[in-house]
């Protein structure tokens, strides 16, 4: 039976993307240094100067570039000036951070706040891991991929009424009896992007997610110079053609931001041009 029990269920890491939207109270700018303080205190390292190995605790912060509704309606995130994302092995950390950055945000900016954790990867075999992840790039400085994506989307009920082997075969390219290549699958789909879109993903604790929050938020990174790769691979994915699984999927907004290297940045007057 190739039901759900077979799959790896453990947390590797929790993280969060705090969705800024200014409220017309108060300045938030006149928080920032209590933000800063309080990600200090709780060893969350900066992502915008990234320095050897990735961070298990780190925080970065993301200004409005634009965003696009797709299938969810989340004005939450359709409308957010900002994002502060947050990444912990730590549930506490993610936890206390979200609750005191909403509080000392509040006079300011509305909250909407994306969570999820890490899990193993379940479908990547050995050979997939060498082909998608190992020759990844890894995360730059803000100044060399400045760009920054949010994409949250659900899976619909038909998809999780499927065992886990179906689900598997979407992620691959599909052949018929002359072996002829009918469908590209998910990971063909996402080729352009693996040498120049960092990515991350988060899963929801349950599966299917609880009403309101999504199943995966994914996240991207890429220079300006890619940013056309990274809308190239979304439009891939969402052929059906190409890539059949994208049937079961309900996308939420596609949110655009640039790497800011502090709080005080996010709502910083815009430069003149």
């Amino acid at each position: 039976m190739a039901n759900d029990d077979f799959l790896a269920h453990e947390i590797l890491a929790h993280g969060a993307y705090l969705c800024l939207s200014r409220s017309g109270g108060g300045d938030a700018r006149e928080v920032a240094a209590s933000v800063a303080a309080l990600a200090a205190r709780l060893g969350l390292v900066n992502e915008f100067d990234p320095r050897g190995a990735p961070p298990s605790d780190s925080i970065a912060f993301l200004r409005r570039v634009g965003a696009v509704a797709a299938d969810v309606d989340d004005p939450g995130l359709l409308h957010a000036d900002a994002v502060i994302h947050v990444a912990s092995k730590k549930p506490d950390a993610i936890a206390e951070f979200s609750a005191e950055a909403a509080r000392l945000l509040a006079p300011a900016a509305r909250v909407r706040a994306l969570q999820g954790v890490v899990r193993p990867k379940n479908y990547t075999s050995t050979t997939m891991n060498n082909w998608a992840y190992a020759r990844a790039v890894v995360q730059q400085p803000g100044p060399v991929m400045p760009n920054a994506f949010l994409v949250p989307l659900n899976k619909t009920e038909e998809w999780w009424r499927k065992d886990w082997m179906e689900r598997h075969t979407y992620f691959l390219p599909r052949y018929d009896d002359e072996g002829r290549m009918v469908n590209e699958g998910h990971a063909l789909a996402t080729a352009a992007g693996v040498p120049c879109l960092l990515r991350r993903t988060y899963r929801s604790v349950t599966e299917p997610a609880a009403p309101g929050d999504y199943d995966f938020v994914s996240y991207f990174e890429c220079a300006d110079a890619d940013v056309p790769i990274f809308h190239q691979v979304c439009a891939a994915l969402r052929d059906t053609k190409r890539n059949p699984e994208w049937r079961f999927v309900r996308e939420g907004p596609t949110w655009h931001g640039r790497r800011v290297a502090s709080c005080e940045e996010l709502f910083a007057p815009a430069a003149a041009s």
